[in-house]
């Protein structure tokens, strides 16, 4: 794993970081179960210079130190300033932000080998707030650095953009989502974006532990906790999915796609079960 500079956190930052956060040195273990260092945000920039894994000099330099937090556990806040980027290892975070009304709105479920903080780069603050769901261990990225690093090199600075731009299309696809009246759609479009984003760092797509709550699920899809509780339920008795607590199983893509896009085409899924098809 990286090496720990040595470098102390933002007095912002420190009481936050001695609250909820214990500091691990990153020359403490070469592995750690996690994500692995080729699927982590942060990588993607050390592979777009080519560099090999014994060669993460780059990171080195703007790598702080790996903090873990327990579940619960505050990374930021908004509207603090922001001195990090962080690249989730392992475990999860949640987002949300206050509304006008007192409303707490969650606005995304970050998973390992995903970045967190990217929106501080502009105004130098964070625009939400980033809480632990469970036993998350993070590694801490200088932004200061980072963009020195990035307008030496125009390869970093590309792929900073690419990653930006991936964050836009999610939050592009989390208001598509909220647009889809039923339910039952917004419910499976949620459990098909998360397999695709497991797929993509290299977990099962089918199996995976769903970190969030149901009342979190229900704030962040804009539907009723209950409503969430419901679904789950149709979706096993289905054989769509098989959930306990808070561990899912995929069984039928195909059908969770169908139940995404075309509610009506999920009426014929009974009988075919029923027949084994």
């Amino acid at each position: 794993m990286w090496k720990d500079c040595g470098v102390d956190a933002m007095p912002e930052m420190e009481a936050t970081l001695k609250r909820d956060a214990v500091v691990v040195p990153l020359a403490a273990k070469r592995v750690c179960g996690a994500v692995a260092c080729r699927d982590c945000g942060v990588y993607r920039l050390c592979a777009a210079l080519g560099l090999e894994e014994d060669e993460l000099s780059l990171l080195e330099r703007v790598v702080k130190r790996k903090l873990i937090f327990k579940r619960g556990g505050l990374l930021f806040r908004a509207r603090e300033p922001a001195h990090y980027v962080y690249a989730i290892r392992s475990g999860s975070v949640k987002t949300c932000v206050g509304t006008e009304g007192g409303r707490v709105q969650i606005t995304g479920l970050h998973l390992p080998g995903e970045l967190l903080g990217l929106a501080g780069f502009d105004s130098r603050e964070y625009t939400c707030e980033a809480r632990a769901l469970e036993t998350t261990s993070v590694c801490q990225v200088s932004m200061q650095q980072l963009e020195e690093v990035a307008e030496r090199l125009p390869a970093i600075h590309r792929e900073m953009l690419c990653i930006m731009s991936g964050q836009i299309r999610h939050y592009e696809q989390l208001l598509l989502l909220l647009g889809k009246r039923n339910a039952e759609r917004r419910l499976a479009a949620f459990l098909l974006g998360l397999s695709q984003r497991f797929a993509l760092h290299r977990y099962s797509p089918t199996q995976f532990n769903l970190s969030m709550s149901r009342s979190d699920i229900g704030n962040y899809l804009g539907i009723a906790e209950e409503t969430v509780c419901r679904v789950f339920t149709r979706f096993q008795e289905e054989g769509v999915i098989t959930t306990r607590r808070r561990y899912v199983e995929l069984h039928d893509i195909e059908r969770l796609r169908a139940i995404a896009h075309d509610p009506g085409r999920r009426a014929a899924a009974p009988s075919a079960l029923a027949s084994g098809t």
